[in-house]
């Protein structure tokens, strides 16, 4: 069955609010538990939590999408991992051995070598990024 854009219009319509009062009502419930006890912090209501989850929306998380990242992220890596060949796999395995057993300092010294998307930068201009180099 195809399912049409109003559907899909409606089923947000129905859910969104309702999953948005139950995340407030935990937030509230979790608030109300913990902060007064812990910290002598005020008892929130039902619509401060609601306001609380969209101030630390806009606060922490923007209203911008995911991006590469969360699941989407993970499946294109698994994705990557099953197309390369058995060396591949254990070449990067080395590497990714070697880059854990280096110190900061090291991983610092290596990443100065390399700008975005692996060109090289040129080694007799200065640092400009940081003060004093």
């Amino acid at each position: 069955m195809r399912r049409y854009w109003w559907m899909k219009a409606g089923a947000f319509l129905v859910f969104a609010p309702a999953v948005l009062a139950l995340v407030s009502l935990v937030v509230m419930l979790l608030w109300n538990a913990l902060v007064p006890s812990l910290f002598s912090g005020p008892v929130i209501g039902f619509w401060q939590a609601g306001g609380l989850l969209v101030l630390s929306r806009i606060l922490f998380g923007g209203f911008r999408g995911r991006g590469g990242h969360g699941w989407r992220h993970h499946r294109v890596w698994r994705e990557r991992w099953h197309r390369m060949t058995p060396e591949e796999r254990e070449r990067f395995r080395e590497s990714f051995k070697r880059w854990r057993e280096m110190s900061h300092e090291e991983r610092r010294q290596f990443g100065r070598r390399f700008g975005f998307c692996g060109v090289m930068k040129d080694e007799t201009q200065p640092d400009v990024s940081r003060p004093g180099s």
